[in-house]
């Protein structure tokens, strides 16, 4: 009968997996390299199955590695879990915490989260800035902040605060290109468009309830760029409210049809559903619930008026 899994194998290869390399997982870890790999070799010949291609310049997962590790991380999770409920009455919160957040954080916020290292020196918190939507579950990770129209299932998610997307020109494109008023004209522009959950290029613009489908000119996944390409007069762009603020005031950047190519956003803190959810989470949750809503007040109203849509959800 073959003796189940250790855990400091399964430790090693989930940690080696999320990290992407054995130099980055054994610091991580704490452990030497060489004891690094020598689990990950115990583990594939206790399994009799190769689990991770190494070689020089990269580290791949095969299928069987795929497999066990979906498998591994519910199950040390759940030893993460059971930990957590028999230390939950003590005062000091400690653990490992990975963030994913998306560039178009503003300082405000990233002071927010700097304030809660500072607040909980035993949690152990690790960021990766990225426009990519990263999968929690297959990356370890523990929390993400997602700006965009909709939540993925299988996340619980706490809005942090309600934005608009607006499509945004240069006076000098409009002027020399002529000013949209239907959609149909929009097929006559350039469009500068961004990719769906931070991936694949974007296929069409939402206005409201309603779906247009586009041929892009210009691609980014970054909200900075479009916003720069439109100032340069490179096309059409429809990007978050919180991006243009400065523009639309000075009058570098001017709404287009803002009756219809508007449609509502929300920044929100996510995190994954399970009965029991670890300290370092629900803490680092109610830190941005209770603090994160003011560093991210959507600003006055283009128009004019200064509309304060944030609330918690």
């Amino acid at each position: 009968m073959r003796e189940p899994l250790e855990n400091a194998e399964l430790v090693a290869f989930t940690a080696t997996v999320a990290a992407g390399s054995l130099s980055r997982a054994a610091a991580e870890l704490g452990v030497p390299r060489a004891t690094l790999s020598r689990r990950l070799a115990r583990l594939e010949a206790r399994l009799g199955a190769r689990l991770l291609r190494r070689t020089t310049r990269a580290l791949t997962i095969t299928d069987a590695g795929e497999t066990l590790y979906r498998h591994a991380r519910i199950a040390l999770d759940a030893v993460k879990q059971a930990e957590a409920s028999i230390r939950q009455d003590d005062a000091t919160v400690r653990g490992n915490l990975r963030v994913a957040l998306p560039p178009i954080v503003s300082s405000p916020f990233l002071d927010l989260v700097a304030d809660f290292a500072a607040a909980y020196p035993q949690i152990r918190l690790q960021t990766h800035l990225s426009t990519r939507h990263v999968d929690l579950q297959r990356e370890g990770y523990d929390v993400a902040l997602r700006a965009g129209r909709h939540l993925e299932s299988g996340l619980v998610g706490r809005t942090l605060a309600r934005f608009e997307f607006l499509a945004v020109a240069s006076p000098g494109y409009l002027a020399a290109h002529g000013t949209p008023t239907s959609p149909r004209d929009l097929r006559a522009h350039r469009c500068l468009m961004g990719f769906a959950r931070g991936e694949l290029p974007e296929t069409h613009w939402s206005a409201g309830a309603r779906k247009i489908q586009l041929d892009g000119a210009f691609f980014s996944n970054s909200p900075a760029m479009l916003v720069g390409a439109a100032e340069r007069g490179l096309g059409i762009a429809m990007v978050p409210s919180l991006a243009v603020q400065g523009q639309l005031a000075r009058g570098e950047l001017v709404l287009v049809m803002p009756g219809v190519l508007r449609t509502e956003g929300r920044i929100a803190v996510v995190y994954l559903e399970r009965e029991l959810v670890p300290p370092p989470v629900r803490t680092f949750v109610d830190w941005l619930t209770a603090r994160a809503p003011a560093a991210l007040v959507p600003p006055a109203s283009p128009r004019g008026e200064h509309r304060s849509r944030s609330r918690t959800a």
